[in-house]
């Protein structure tokens, strides 16, 4: 199963998130299956896509994105 989750990359104390398609089991950092973008700016058409392939998002993206 794919889940939409947001994965941390950057420094230490200055950490950024990117929203990615990925494993449900993977460690957080693992690789991902697809990048969507950054909560500020991501692809709600692939979003959109990803979702209707079965891709299960996190409770903080559909927050983000406003899905129900």
């Amino acid at each position: 199963m794919l889940a939409i989750r947001l994965t941390p990359f950057g420094k230490k104390k200055n950490i950024k998130y990117r929203i990615v398609v990925a494993p449900a089991r993977s460690k957080l950092t693992g690789a991902p299956v697809a990048f969507l973008g950054t909560p500020d700016h991501y692809d709600a058409v692939a979003l959109a896509d990803w979702i209707k392939k079965g891709a299960q998002p996190s409770l903080k993206i559909r927050q983000l994105c406003k899905i129900s």
